[in-house]
């Protein structure tokens, strides 16, 4: 199988691009703020090594994303990655620092306009692991996953809040949503086409996954990554006529590479 990592948390998702970066297995694709700030990686560029080119998906951004501008680039690029990387699960880091109002982000997406994010690839119906992540606006990080909570569900909830314990920290609106700031976009339209199209065109290398599993048969097909060398089982091998005789790969002709069973 293959699985998607998406992060919409505003720091690049350096660690696990770092740990798929030479597979085609796993797909990581990062929306991030891009510059002099933390970590300083994830170049629209950097795509990968190996099986893995082409695998690693990085759009960085400028201070002031808005909902409209995010919701221009998420939605066309996660829609190419779904058509050409075709993958059975996907792992959805959630960041609420990317929150307009937090202490250390520099984006200005509503609740809703995060959490647009959700619903779009819930809408395909892949299974899906959210995660959370970033949030440094005490307040803010529960409105936010507890919005997100209900739209993975399908359920609606109101925007007042429910008198609890730590109902004070939420004034003084007491409200689930809360309006954005009138910080400036930085992000030109120019500049997010241009930046959309590299990704597209990226993509458009990717070999594309069919809709059934086959085996091309080419060495350096990234559907079957066998490579040069590598051992084929024989049509006319038999398998053991007895269940209870476990027939090991030596018997058969195979070989077994050295840290095939390490621990």
């Amino acid at each position: 199988e293959r699985v998607l990592y998406i992060d919409i948390n505003i720091h690049h998702g350096d660690g696990v691009k770092e740990a798929f970066y030479t597979t085609n297995r796993v797909m990581t694709v990062s929306f991030h703020k891009f510059g002099e700030y933390f970590p300083g990686t994830g170049d629209v560029l950097d795509l990968g090594y190996g099986q893995g080119q082409n695998y690693a998906i990085n759009f960085p951004l400028n201070d002031g994303m808005d909902d409209e501008s995010y919701k221009s680039i998420f939605r066309p690029i996660i829609s190419a990655v779904m058509e050409r990387f075709a993958p059975g699960a996907i792992v959805l880091q959630c960041g609420a620092d990317s929150l307009s109002g937090d202490r250390l982000g520099c984006f200005n997406l509503s609740l809703k306009g995060h959490a647009d994010c959700v619903d779009f690839v819930r809408s395909f119906h892949v299974p899906m692991l959210v995660l959370g992540g970033g949030g440094y606006t005490l307040r803010n990080v529960p409105r936010c996953w507890t919005y997100e909570t209900s739209v993975v569900l399908g359920e609606n909830v109101p925007d007042d809040l429910p008198y609890n314990d730590y109902f004070e920290y939420f004034g003084p609106d007491y409200r689930l949503h809360l309006p954005v700031s009138n910080m400036q976009n930085l992000n030109s339209r120019k500049y997010l086409e241009e930046t959309k199209i590299k990704l597209l065109d990226i993509l458009g290398e990717v070999e594309p996954v069919p809709g059934t599993q086959i085996q091309t048969g080419g060495v350096d097909s990234q559907l079957d990554p066998r490579g040069l060398g590598s051992e084929v089982d024989m049509a006319d091998v038999e398998e053991s006529a007895d269940p209870n005789t476990r027939v090991t790969n030596e018997a058969l002709g195979r070989k077994e590479h050295v840290a095939e069973y390490a621990a």
